[in-house]
């Protein structure tokens, strides 16, 4: 039998209306209830985020996989937040079903910033080793009794191999926009780059807008829902798909990491961008496919450069 986890069917995502959300403040919450709520412009895919008040967020699953993490971000985020070098998300109540929505839900402070779009980076080289210090620092953290890899964040801190299809895929549909067979190549060196099996805590899914940026530096990281314990090799995704090619250098060097592990956070970033570039292609988004293309250049040309390692 097969070891390699199963991701199932696409989540079914349920809409979320600002009424709802005044409801369940109403019912659950009433010190909030007077507060005005309005949608986060962009707010995310496995959330609904809409602003309560001038200081606070409230968070809602929009599917019941999303919302496994409810009870982990609750558990865990109050309890890592003092041992990291930066400000995360800590949760100030959990609300419950009601109002015609069906999940656990959260309330959070604000954490303002802006997305860490590499041309609003004011250093890149400080930005990576920023990023580096925090990665370090989640690692840092006793992993024990932590969340193994599961539905609740997609398996991130398993195998690759779980997304192999998708990959795979991705591939098949692009065809002539890339060179396939270098990515093969790669994809499957990280296949075979084995884990050391010691658990170490990740976030999981450190992406541009997860990482925000106050004058030009990284000032906060947000969006916990994947994180958990295992390989952590996931976060290292980020050294090609946001850092540049001197801020990459600066990030590896900071962190502790095995050549193996690195393959395996290349191919975590392989398979990411070639599922955004498919899909941008797929649905003539110019801009993002273009995004995705210069990600999936660098990864190609950074892994020929470092020796095919």
């Amino acid at each position: 039998m097969s070891r390699t986890p199963d991701l199932g069917p696409v989540p079914r995502r349920i809409p979320v209306e600002t009424r709802q959300v005044r409801a369940l403040l109403e019912q659950q919450f009433p010190r909030w209830a007077a507060l005005p709520v309005r949608p986060v412009a962009n707010g995310g895919w496995d959330n609904w985020t809409f602003h309560l008040g001038s200081d606070m967020l409230v968070r809602l699953p929009s599917a019941a996989e999303y919302a496994l993490a409810v009870d982990k971000e609750h558990r865990w985020l109050p309890a890592l937040a003092p041992r990291l070098p930066l400000p995360i998300p800590v949760p100030l109540a959990k609300g419950e079903p009601g109002a015609g929505y069906p999940y656990a839900w959260s309330v959070y402070r604000w954490l303002g910033g802006e997305p860490a779009r590499t041309e609003r980076v004011a250093d890149p080289v400080r930005f990576a080793r920023d990023l580096a210090g925090f990665v370090a620092a989640l690692r840092g953290v006793d992993p024990t009794d932590g969340p193994r890899p599961g539905v609740h964040n997609w398996y991130r801190g398993g195998t690759l191999r779980t997304y192999a299809g998708q990959a795979h895929a991705a591939l098949a549909d692009l065809g002539s926009h890339l060179d396939a067979d270098l990515a093969r190549e790669i994809w499957g060196h990280a296949l075979d780059a084995r884990w050391d099996g010691v658990e170490r805590w990740f976030h999981g899914d450190l992406a541009e807008g997860n990482l925000l940026l106050d004058d030009g530096r990284l000032a906060a990281v947000i969006d916990f829902g994947t994180c958990g314990v295992g390989d952590p090799a996931c976060d290292l995704a980020i050294a090609w798909t946001l850092l540049t090619a001197e801020g990459r250098r600066a990030f590896r060097e900071l962190l502790p990491v095995s050549a193996a592990e690195w393959a395996r956070g290349r191919g975590w970033a392989l398979w990411k961008t070639l599922v955004v570039y498919a899909s941008a292609l797929d649905d003539d988004e110019e801009e993002e496919a273009a995004g995705a293309r210069r990600v999936l250049d660098g990864i190609l040309s950074e892994y020929v450069a470092s020796g095919r390692s």
